[in-house]
């Protein structure tokens, strides 16, 4: 089994910045890749930005691009998410999330809030 833990959410005005950390552990030499996806009130989830665990390659929700950054470390079994810019329409539970098959996100934690106000 593959364990995620996320951690640094919070409250922060519009234009700042917040950091997300997912730590994996368990039978982490399962994992193809790794993601960060969000649900808002009323909305459904959506998908935020992807990593994959071995060559490391990124993508990107079209709402985000040039505003967060995905970096995921197999070594230290860590994905972060960096967010800048941030927008009220930001605000949501973030989840960390793994592929423990090629295509699939089927492994998620138990979410962290960001708050944004304008």
């Amino acid at each position: 089994q593959v364990q995620l833990v996320e951690s640094g959410g919070g409250m922060v005005q519009a234009g700042g910045s917040l950091r997300l950390s997912c730590a994996v552990s368990g039978r982490t030499f399962t994992v193809f890749g790794m993601g960060w996806f969000r649900q808002a009130p009323g909305k459904e989830r959506e998908f935020v930005a992807g990593v994959s665990w071995s060559g490391g390659s990124t993508n990107y929700a079209d709402p985000v691009k040039g505003r967060f950054t995905i970096s995921g470390d197999n070594a230290k079994n860590t994905v972060a998410l960096q967010m800048n810019s941030l927008k009220p329409e930001d605000t949501a539970v973030y989840y960390c999330a793994a592929k423990l098959v090629p295509t699939v996100y089927n492994k998620w934690g138990q979410g962290t809030q960001v708050t944004v106000s304008s």
